[in-house]
């Protein structure tokens, strides 16, 4: 019996100790972080499970964030006033050379209480969405070379991950500095272009939208392979792979799948032969800006994985390919854990290591692609741009003094950030070498640098109509641009740049010297409604909240460009009130709201048009109906030649109730002119 209790007491002793240790290290991981200038993120998984590589493990979150800009404390956990998120999760980890660390990366998708739903949420002020990582900032002692990368592409005009600092608590263990940011996914907020689904497999359905990367891939996930410019050790190319990201693989059919990679070939195919046609070479297959643009902030700097790993390209539907959103930059600036390869005086397409497919030597070496991208680089090194030195070390010391403070405690739990002064002077240097190296090796601008625009202008955009009879309002949106000068435009290779709005003007096709044209959503119900036949119709829809809408050449070079929005101080009748947005005069700047008005006439009439009658619209009508085109007396009768309604046209556009009138034909005479009138 008393040998008996001895083990007993033993074994309590031991489970005394044990739980004792457990809990002293949770209080020295506690003791780490008890506030911080930081939101705190504290996630507990259910049962206190671990987390996984996948599949995800259910668990809760909770986010304090002092939105006044406030210390944020952890004794605030179960303060509502305080939390940014209290709710269910799903969680694993994510990444892959960054998960040999001890401090894991992370992958979460907001959910709700059925545990099974997405929850859509604004997190930290960023655009509502359901899936979010958690980067770790691996391999990084200076703790900022994603964040400003993403930044700087922002700058440029990119979109880029949005994402914010903090610190992380999981299961009571203190996990360090990480950055709560958007997973790449097809959203209007993050990657805007259309979503598919199985079938989309012919024209113009199978056309978009695509997210694929170059990446490491599973069998199952590889889209295909293309050639890089390196041979291997038994005499062939090396293959860049490429990933299907959005649809995923699993959901892509054989004809999106063949419609893809011929995107893909057809750019190999140009870029190797260096055609620049804008209707058949290099302009017509890719963004050039989108290109332009990850190119440089991929060589800035130096990224060791660019091209071969971790690298986007995106395309909407009847869109060009585009290069991005930018992914991975913690082995850049001058830094690389795995070798020596982020040199200062290296192109990365073409250092014998991760040059990724060949096309982005091909474009290099093409005369009129690398003077755009030289015309570009100077722009954005000028002072006051996104790559002036001076404002680039700057707001690398803003960023350091914001997570100084993370950077100590992260360094008392993993002791992987401790040279994080000496590297940041480091990476200032570099960046100075980097740049002095690419002002000399990247190239003239003589064959580009003055590029002739024509005068067109976006004159009028009915963003938001109302709804009419059974046509939905979307299908009745339209944009005008008028040519402003005095000689024909040719519009060959001319686009919408941004994603929202896609259109591309065909062929061959002309705009004379001070006339407009119409683009339309919905062809058929618009020349229904307004009785006009539209020039081209555009994909997808206007947003009625804010579009930017951006007219380049085949190049992308920005012939007018227009942000409107659907509050003050912007026409707030051009809202879904009836009017659309109509700029006062086509010399006015149209970026500013006070050059527009909210309009009626959705056509500009000449003296030609308005020698040929006038219009009414809508046609048929309901309650009111629009007469475009003139002026005098009005009378509205009906079949038997009785006159039901009269009255004065003073304006060019002037509304007429008609909702006494039942539905029927009618006669409206305007001088010697006469139109018939549908009245549902």
């Amino acid at each position: 019996m008393l040998l008996l209790r001895l083990i007993v007491y033993q074994r309590m002793k031991k489970l005394l100790l044990l739980a004792l240790s457990i809990w002293l290290s949770l209080g020295i991981q506690a003791q780490i972080l008890s506030d911080s200038n930081l939101p705190i993120v504290v996630i507990e998984t259910d049962g206190g499970v671990s987390i996984p590589d996948e599949p995800k493990v259910l668990g809760t979150m909770k986010i304090i964030w002092h939105q006044d800009g406030s210390r944020n404390y952890l004794t605030d956990i179960d303060n509502p006033e305080f939390l940014n998120y209290d709710g269910r999760i799903g969680i694993e980890k994510r990444g892959s050379s960054s998960q040999m660390l001890p401090k894991k990366p992370y992958g979460l998708t907001t959910l709700q209480d059925d545990d099974e739903t997405n929850n859509n949420v604004s997190i930290l002020g960023m655009p509502k969405e359901n899936d979010w990582i958690l980067n770790s900032l691996a391999f990084d002692e200076t703790g900022l070379r994603d964040v400003l990368s993403y930044e700087l592409s922002e700058r440029f005009g990119q979109y880029a991950p949005r994402r914010v600092y903090c610190e992380v608590m999981i299961n009571g263990d203190y996990k360090g500095l990480y950055v709560f940011m958007e997973k790449i996914k097809v959203d209007k907020d993050r990657v805007n272009v259309v979503k598919m689904n199985d079938t989309c497999n012919v024209f113009p359905e199978v056309t978009g939208g695509y997210i694929l990367q170059t990446d490491r891939g599973e069998y199952g996930d590889i889209a295909f392979t293309m050639p890089t410019n390196l041979y291997n050790w038994w005499g062939g190319y090396e293959d860049a792979t490429f990933v299907y990201h959005y649809p995923k693989a699993e959901d892509v059919t054989n004809a999106q799948s063949n419609y893809i990679r011929e995107v893909f070939n057809n750019l190999s195919s140009v870029a190797g032969s260096h055609d620049v046609s804008i209707t058949s070479g290099i302009p017509s297959v890719i963004d050039i800006p989108s290109f332009v643009d990850f190119m440089i902030i991929a060589e800035y700097s130096s990224n060791v994985d660019v091209y071969q790993l971790s690298t986007f390209f995106h395309k909407d539907r009847l869109g060009k390919l585009r290069a991005g959103p930018i992914w991975d930059y913690n082995l850049a600036y001058g830094y690389d854990e795995f070798g020596d390869r982020s040199r200062y005086n290296v192109w990365q397409f073409d250092n014998n290591d991760n040059v990724g497919p060949k096309f982005w030597k091909d474009l290099f070496d093409t005369d009129e692609f690398r003077c755009h991208l030289a015309r570009r680089w100077q722009e954005l090194t000028q002072e006051g741009q996104p790559l002036d030195y001076d404002l680039v070390c700057a707001r690398m010391d803003e960023i350091d003094s914001l997570i100084l403070e993370g950077v100590d405690r992260d360094n008392q739990r993993w002791d992987r950030m401790n040279n994080h002064e000496e590297a940041l002077g480091e990476m200032k240097e570099w960046i100075q070498l980097r740049m002095n190296w690419l002002d000399s090796h990247i190239g003239l601008t003589s064959g580009c640098d003055e590029v002739k625009l024509p005068p067109l202008v976006i004159s009028k955009i009915h963003y938001h109509p109302e709804d009419w009879w059974a046509i939905d309002g979307d299908q009745l949106e339209f944009i005008e641009i008028t040519n402003n000068g005095d000689e024909d435009v040719d519009l060959t290779g001319f686009y919408f740049r941004e994603l929202g709005v896609t259109y591309s003007f065909p062929d061959s096709a002309v705009l004379a010297a001070h006339q407009p044209l119409l683009l339309c959503s919905d062809s058929a119900a618009f020349a229904e409604y307004y009785g006009l036949e539209p020039f081209g119709q555009f994909n997808r829809n206007l947003s009625n909240k804010s579009e930017y809408l951006v007219l380049v050449d085949a190049w992308g070079n920005v012939i007018d460009e227009v942000r409107y929005f659907d509050d003050d101080p912007w026409p707030w009748e051009a809202d879904g009130e009836g009017a659309f947005l109509q700029l006062i005069d086509l010399d006015l700047d149209n970026s500013l709201p006070e050059s527009w008005t909210a309009g009626y006439s959705f056509v500009s009439v000449s003296e030609n048009k308005a020698s040929e009658g006038f219009w009414l619209f809508p046609n048929p009508a309901f309650s009111t109906v629009t007469i475009v085109g003139c002026q005098g007396d009005y009378r509205i009768t009906n079949v038997l030649g009785q006159t039901l309604l009269t009255g004065i046209i003073n304006e060019e556009s002037q509304q007429v109730d008609v909702s006494q009138l039942p539905a029927g034909i009618y006669l409206v005479t305007v001088g010697n002119k006469t139109k018939k009138l549908i009245i549902s």
